[in-house]
């Protein structure tokens, strides 16, 4: 039996190392390598244009946000402007009626020109100060901060304007408190 045993071990160990070795030597595919290093030109050339595609999209990024810097700045000096409109209708208008108004007292005038003059200085002023900003290459600001400062102006703006109003209907109540103090004390009794 011992001797059945060692006759199957030795066919096998001979068997073995001849179907291992059967398979002869690796072999090398050319077409495998070639494709890959065709894949890899392929991809740099996309890299690169994705490249050239970010470049392109930041510039564009850039050109838009400088213009609608400009917009926005366009925009603050344009509600400035109409603000200064407002200012001179109503002075027109209203304080005209105010000053000729028989109840308002001839000392009260000058406090009332005084009131509304201030509002219309600080007003031409702002707009001397928008021109500087806007023309001026000595003030060394970004578009951003010139924006900035152009938006406070425009609230400052709408500010005067809110004021001159409230400040004329201050003084028309007034005229109509006194009209109605005069017809009250002035009117003619029956008795």
């Amino acid at each position: 039996m011992k001797s059945i045993i060692l006759l199957i071990a030795l066919a096998v160990i001979f068997l073995l190392p001849a179907r291992a070795t059967s398979q002869g030597f690796p072999t090398y595919d050319n077409t495998n390598f070639v494709s890959l290093v065709k894949q890899l030109v392929e991809s740099g050339k996309q890299t690169a244009q994705m490249i050239k595609s970010v470049k392109f999209l930041k510039e564009a990024k850039e050109s838009i946000e400088k213009v609608s810097s400009v917009v926005q700045q366009l925009k603050a000096v344009r509600e400035i402007g109409r603000n200064n409109q407002r200012l001179i209708e109503v002075m027109q208008d209203d304080l005209r009626d105010i000053l000729r108004s028989p109840y308002i007292k001839p000392d009260e005038v000058a406090r009332v020109s005084e009131s509304f003059t201030s509002i219309v200085e600080n007003s031409l002023d702002t707009m001397d100060f928008i021109e500087q900003i806007l023309t001026s290459d000595n003030l060394k600001m970004s578009d951003a901060e010139r924006a900035e400062i152009l938006k406070a102006k425009e609230l400052e703006s709408k500010q005067m304007v809110s004021n001159f109003i409230t400040k004329t209907k201050r003084y028309r109540d007034i005229i109509s408190f006194r009209k109605m103090q005069d017809k009250v004390n002035n009117r003619e009794t029956e008795y």
